[in-house]
């Protein structure tokens, strides 16, 4: 069994995804910052559904950069497989009006926190010459939409990392790829970061895909 870790996996779209992995036998942990019961909960459920697999969920607020330090440096002594980095912040505000704090915040969660957290996993998993990074984007980042500079740039910013970091790892045998969901996420993107992270995804890497129903195709209902 390997073992996968979840960013935001308490509710919603992380918590799809953390059953989604359960069910195709990985061991995971998962973080949630707000959902403490929900995560719990999930915890729990998944644990006696599955005898023996191990589900850890871990309370941390990744805008809190000394918390998510710590984190890091917990997971530094530990062996992971993979990493869906799924939590993420929004910000909207039209470029005029933007407010660097607020827009700060969302670049920490949604960007800084996933290159802190790969850093602390990569190196256990080019030794391991074994690794699957999955990040949830967004189609903001391909498609121009009122009010979603700070979020769209935060988002632009993990897809070039992504990138960049699929050529660095490529012969370590660490695949890193990129979710590019539509503005209504559901779960029906679980079983594509489940897929991600299985063995005929190996010659997958540095892929962005688009899940949007077609909106970055530039597709429409005309009446």
């Amino acid at each position: 069994m390997t073992r996968v870790l979840v960013t935001g996996g308490g509710k919603g779209v992380g918590a799809a995804i953390v059953r989604a992995l359960v069910a195709a036998g990985h061991d995971v942990d998962f973080t949630y910052r707000s959902s403490g019961d929900a995560a719990k909960a999930l915890a729990d459920d998944l644990m006696q559904a599955n005898p023996g697999r191990t589900i850890k969920a871990h309370e941390i607020d990744l805008a809190d950069k000394a918390a998510l330090d710590s984190f890091c440096e917990m997971l530094e002594g530990e062996s992971f497989f993979g990493f869906v980095h799924n939590a993420g912040q929004p910000y909207d505000a039209l470029a005029a009006m933007m407010q660097q704090d607020k827009a700060e915040a969302a670049m920490q969660v949604n960007f800084w926190s996933l290159t802190r957290i790969a850093k602390s996993l990569m190196r256990g998993m080019v030794r391991a010459k074994a690794g699957r990074i999955v990040a949830i984007g967004s189609v903001a980042a391909l498609q121009g939409n009122p009010g979603n500079a700070a979020y769209a740039a935060s988002k632009g910013a993990l897809i070039s990392y992504c990138r960049t970091l699929s050529v660095e790892t490529a012969k370590r045998n660490v695949t890193v790829n990129v979710i590019a969901p539509g503005f209504i996420d559901t779960d029906m993107m679980a079983p594509y970061a489940a897929f991600l992270l299985s063995e005929p995804a190996a010659y997958i890497t540095g892929a962005v895909l688009p899940i949007d129903g077609g909106l970055t195709s530039m597709l429409g209902v005309h009446r």
